[in-house]
């Protein structure tokens, strides 16, 4: 099979031996697959523990081949969307210390074939295409963990999502949106924030803008929460903006580490500051639930054939895309 393989020396799509399913497993013959930025930081050696060579990839979406399990033949040659997260562990408020996700270490989804636990394995959302399926299991199941188990957003309430254009901060518009907020968005661009009130944003706002977050509250009145991937020194505005007891949710920090936090700022405003990051199998299942309910369609930015593939990583390390990048098998 072909395989988008990186090395220590080399990062292309090379030929490679087809795997088997072993006790337990499916193999499944992928359709798409979706990038994320932890695949990008894998690339650039800025991730623990890398094992070479390895073939990146968390998200995808395919057809089922064959099952090495009797009882789960039923499976064969149904679409399936892969859960990437692996031993989540007992606790549903944090990860255990065996957690990983599919990529690394285990090999990933950016080949023809993969070998999946068939625990893993969810039945496609039937209005989905491939594509669009594909685009759903990381980015999403963080977004909605992030929203709903960790924000715990309600209806009528107002949310601010930081960076929109990434996947991650447009599922959590999206499913703030659903479960009835008001979701009110900032960028560094202009565009993106104009795509993203055609999308149903009540108002954005531009954070390189001199006194963005007295201009956002003029528009929006209160936030009572904030879903926040940047970190950085904006964590001070952030702290701001935010309500007297509302809530912060951070998922990453691609502006870095925040200095100088003013802790004042938070205890005075008891302001709850939240982290989290991916998702269990209920928030996974929950997540699969909501987007077929509401029948919601990930945004995608562009997609393109398999043998491109390295293209769309450049493309996410440009940094221009809105929505998520896919790659077709």
């Amino acid at each position: 099979m072909k395989a988008l393989i990186l090395t220590q020396d080399s990062f292309q799509i090379s030929e490679t031996e087809t795997p088997k399913p072993r006790e337990g497993e499916a193999l499944i013959k992928l359709k798409a697959a979706a990038l994320n930025h932890r695949d990008q930081f894998i690339r650039e050696g800025k991730y623990a523990k890398i094992q070479y060579p390895a073939i990146v990839g968390s998200d995808g979406c395919g057809e089922v081949v064959e099952v090495n399990d009797e009882f789960n033949r039923g499976l064969l040659n149904k679409d399936v969307v892969i859960n990437p997260s692996f031993a989540w562990g007992d606790n549903p408020r944090a990860q255990g210390s065996e957690f990983n996700v599919f990529g690394m270490p285990a090999q990933g989804t950016l080949a023809e074939y993969v070998c999946v636990p068939l625990d893993r394995l969810h039945e496609k959302p039937e209005h989905l295409t491939a594509e669009q399926a594909s685009a759903l299991p990381l980015a999403g199941v963080t977004a909605f963990r992030a929203v709903s188990t960790q924000g715990r957003v309600e209806g009528g309430q107002n949310v601010l999502v930081t960076g929109i254009g990434g996947g991650v901060a447009l599922f959590a518009m999206q499913f703030a949106q659903a479960l009835g907020a008001n979701v009110f968005v900032t960028s560094g661009s202009d565009e993106k924030l104009q795509r993203a009130q055609e999308l149903g944003a009540l108002g954005g706002v531009n954070y390189k803008a001199v006194g963005w977050d007295k201009e956002l509250l003029k528009t929006a009145g209160k936030i009572d929460l904030i879903i926040d991937g940047a970190g950085g020194t904006q964590i001070n505005t952030l702290l701001n903006v935010i309500t007297p007891g509302g809530s912060i949710v951070s998922y990453g920090a691609t502006l870095g580490a925040p200095e100088n936090v003013n802790i004042h700022r938070i205890f005075w405003k008891q302001i709850r500051w939240q982290g989290t990051t991916m998702g269990t199998d209920d928030d996974f299942r929950d997540m699969l639930h909501l987007v077929g309910k509401q029948q919601m369609t990930p945004v995608i930015d562009s997609t393109r054939p398999f043998a491109e593939a390295v293209s769309a990583f450049d493309a996410m390390k440009r940094g221009e895309q809105f929505g998520k990048l896919v790659v077709t098998f």
